[in-house]
């Protein structure tokens, strides 16, 4: 069983990661789409981009985010002042880091899926009259759905194990940024906490496995859909 400490843990990391998908599912839909369905200058660019933070170390990810969102950052000072916003030392500040290191997993999965509809569907829909958004709500969007769900498992897994940019960017904050990860790290410098940093690991593992193993069943699933 998990002690009161390691519960707040469990439940902060999943309030962390929920947020992190949530927030930046609408942003991984529309970068999949403008991938799969768009041509435009610089689209190489942007795919290499968006996919940039699964090739950086996530301390520099982290330390990007401080350079442009902490206190003294080119964005985080005009939200401080103005809005007497910050992300540092708070768990929006990880949800941010988790959100950014993940985007990737999420677009990846989405963008799988839209490449295996048939374009025949939408191109007939068009040809009938419909505008590209409802063709996207009717059409695009029903199709994909469980490519976008398998998006949104694997960012969670991913959020879920976020330490590198959050440690960087929001640092070891009790009750705010201490997130499983990070709870884990700290528990192993202490003498005599060896057993509860075991069962946070043993429950991180079965949070990444169940994920793993539903994003590709739903990954199969949406392939036998499309096939019929």
């Amino acid at each position: 069983m998990l002690s009161e400490y390691e519960w707040q843990v469990v439940l902060l990391s999943l309030k962390v990661a929920g947020v992190a998908v949530m927030s930046s599912l609408p942003f991984g839909i529309l970068v999949a789409w403008l991938l799969v369905r768009c041509q435009f200058r610089g689209k190489t660019l942007l795919h290499a981009f968006v996919h940039l933070s699964l090739v950086l170390p996530p301390v520099v990810v982290g330390y990007l985010l401080l350079l442009l969102l902490g206190r003294r950052g080119y964005i985080g000072r005009w939200l401080s002042e103005w809005f007497d916003f910050s992300f540092m030392f708070n768990w929006l500040g990880a949800a941010l880091a988790a959100a950014v290191v993940a985007f990737p997993l999420m677009v990846r999965s989405i963008r799988l899926a839209l490449e295996n509809i048939d374009i025949r569907l939408e191109q007939a829909a068009k040809t009938l009259g419909a505008s590209v958004w409802r063709i996207f709500f009717t059409i695009t969007l029903p199709l994909s759905f469980s490519g976008i769900l398998s998006g949104i498992v694997l960012a969670f897994a991913r959020s879920l194990g976020e330490f590198g940019a959050t440690i960087t960017f929001v640092s070891n904050i009790p009750g705010q940024t201490n997130i499983l990860p990070i709870a884990i790290y700290s528990l192993i410098q202490i003498p005599g906490s060896e057993h509860a940093a075991f069962r946070l690991c043993i429950f991180s593992i079965l949070l990444s496995l169940i994920s793993l193993l539903l994003s590709e069943w739903l990954l199969q699933y949406s392939q036998r859909r499309l096939k019929k």
